[in-house]
């Protein structure tokens, strides 16, 4: 089975996302297309839940390519982002030349600090090519990680190598597709920026939204899919903490389904309200009042566009 080719233009780039059922837009497929194109990195930045995390994956699975995620977050050190040293192996290592009375201490330090006792982390697997090509590295959400982290990763992005002191600078032979995601709740330096090609995800227009929930949940009624996504986006037009993402769209008509709904109501509305609305003071300015109001102004809408 042959490796699925980069795709040759933005037309093959959208089509090779929407095979991954993820229906992009054109300015989406276009800086993806040139980030695979010139070998640059993707650094998306957006709200959680608009569909960062799933480029990557449909990347990897679309192009048959490795993907390797490193799930940021705050303390993430070198010893888990990319390598460290398997301190127990190398000790029993020690322990056996003592009692076969092994005196070469420099060829004993050179054996136990050779690449068989290291352990790779995400970053330093990213930099080895396999049978299908250069893996996707996943650098998800990196704003939650400390801003030394984010400066170690300006020798990973520009030469794609890696130093380790006691073996020395490993190197990719193919540099590896890069996704890196932000969701801005911090600003990550212009450093860090310049070494990729910078693309916002912003939330879906409606008639994307309900595409893309027709794909993802197709069990979903017609009438049902097209009130809870006329809905949402008026949720997110509120004064709320957290507006629900794309994905909270897809669990709320999942969940809607399963409870055998065919149309969005008061009631059912409000009794699910916590799977797209995810603090209590969102939920508490929805009353069930306000949710027949924005359903009924949903409906006025609905009738008027038919």
């Amino acid at each position: 089975m042959s490796t699925p080719t980069l795709p040759g233009s933005i037309d093959d780039a959208l089509e090779l996302l929407e095979a991954g059922d993820y229906l992009a837009g054109r300015a989406l497929a276009t800086v993806v297309f040139l980030s695979l194109k010139m070998g640059r990195s993707l650094f998306l930045e957006g709200e959680a839940g608009v569909g960062k995390t799933e480029i990557a994956k449909v990347l990897a699975a679309g192009l048959g390519r490795r993907l390797i995620r490193l799930q940021c977050y705050e303390g993430l050190d070198v010893a888990s982002a990319v390598y460290e040293w398997n301190y127990a192996a190398q000790m029993i290592e020690i322990r056996l030349a003592e009692a076969q009375g092994a005196a070469d201490r420099a060829r004993l330090g050179e054996d136990v600090f050779s690449e068989r006792f290291l352990i790779k982390r995400a970053l330093l697997e990213a930099l080895e090519t396999d049978a299908a090509g250069p893996p996707v590295l996943l650098i998800d959400e990196l704003d939650r990680a400390d801003e030394a982290f984010e400066a170690f990763l300006l020798e990973v992005l520009a030469d794609f190598q890696i130093t380790i002191p006691e073996i020395g600078t490993v190197r990719a032979d193919e540099p590896p597709i890069v996704v890196i995601t932000s969701n801005r709740t911090r600003e990550i330096h212009d450093a860090l920026k310049r070494r990729c090609l910078y693309h916002w995800v912003g939330y879906p227009d409606v008639e994307r939204e309900l595409a893309i929930v027709k794909r993802k949940v197709p069990d979903a009624a017609e009438a049902l899919s097209r009130q809870l996504v006329h809905f949402v986006q008026r949720i997110r037009a509120e004064d709320v903490f957290k507006a629900p993402g794309v994905a909270e769209t897809l669990d709320w008509a999942a969940a809607l389904s399963e409870l055998d709904a065919v149309a969005l109501d008061p009631a059912i509305a409000s009794d699910t309200l916590g799977v797209i609305l995810k603090y209590q003071d969102d939920i508490d300015r929805f009353q069930k009042s306000r949710i027949k109001e924005l359903i009924d102004e949903v409906d006025a809408e609905l009738r008027v566009s038919a």
